[in-house]
């Protein structure tokens, strides 16, 4: 299958080995998220969703020291209330493309990752960190709340009390201290960063694909309003049954050797 290539202005991506990686590529201005660069990682997302090669998505920082340092606020200083408000509406958008995307999506945190920059992480599948990684969310001190779904996905990863501890100081930690609360997956060091990315994908690559976006839509339900999760395991785990990729699975298993899951 040809894909055409879609050229960005704020982001690079590429694929390599069943991985597409989206590079956040404003260095100088420490990939500072603005309104065009936010739509632009959504496209990405949505063209790496549509693409039979590619399995898995690393969502990165050009440069060794941010992955993204917040919104652009020169952006939005400005902005009324109606303004403001479809700017956030339209970034829990963004972030809700990425939470709900079927393939693993990876924040290779680099640097960095403060307000806007952080829900962007939160909102991927799992967070890799580097060592000089660090994490906040200051929007207190601009006298706002978070925009971008940060007042939600924090307390789903820290617990309630050290999410409005955070949240409420504006105060940034590092990337072990991050770590230690549950707010990333792995802390490795910077040269490592992508590498142990690649590797997480290389094993959600070996599974099947049916599965690996069920028990995604699985997890995402349990932190849904008036979504009643355990109903919709249940509902996916029967669905299941009848998928190519659990005939292979099981044949696979009962015959001892690995399955070539072919994804439907």
């Amino acid at each position: 299958m040809t894909h055409q290539t879609i050229i960005f202005e704020n982001i690079q991506t590429a694929v390599e080995n069943g991985v597409m990686t989206i590079t956040i590529n404003r260095e100088g201005k420490l990939n500072a998220l603005t309104i065009d660069t936010l739509q632009e990682i959504k496209h990405a997302i949505q063209e790496a969703e549509k693409r039979e090669d590619v399995s898995g998505i690393i969502l990165t920082g050009a440069g060794p020291k941010a992955f993204a340092a917040g919104a652009d606020i020169s952006e939005f200083a400005h902005f009324g209330e109606d303004q403001a408000t479809r700017m956030s509406a339209d970034g829990h958008e963004v972030m809700n493309t990425i939470e709900n995307s079927e393939k693993p999506v990876i924040a290779a945190v680099n640097g960095f990752a403060l307000g806007g920059g952080c829900e962007l992480a939160m909102a991927c599948h799992m967070r890799v960190a580097s060592e000089n990684a660090k994490f906040g969310q200051p929007e207190v001190n601009l006298g706002v709340p978070p925009g971008y779904g940060g007042t939600q996905r924090l307390i789903q990863l820290v617990g309630k009390g050290k999410a409005i501890e955070l949240l409420l100081t504006g105060d940034a930690i590092d990337a072990q201290t991050a770590f230690n609360l549950g707010l990333v997956n792995y802390v490795v060091n910077q040269e490592n960063l992508l590498d142990k990315c690649r590797e997480i994908l290389a094993k959600t690559a070996t599974k099947s694909p049916v599965a690996v976006a069920k028990v995604i839509r699985c997890v995402n339900d349990f932190f849904r309003p008036n979504v009643n999760g355990m109903q919709r395991e249940i509902y996916e785990f029967g669905e299941a049954f009848v998928t190519e990729d659990f005939k292979e699975g099981t044949d696979a298993f009962l015959n001892k050797r690995k399955p070539n899951f072919p994804g439907k």
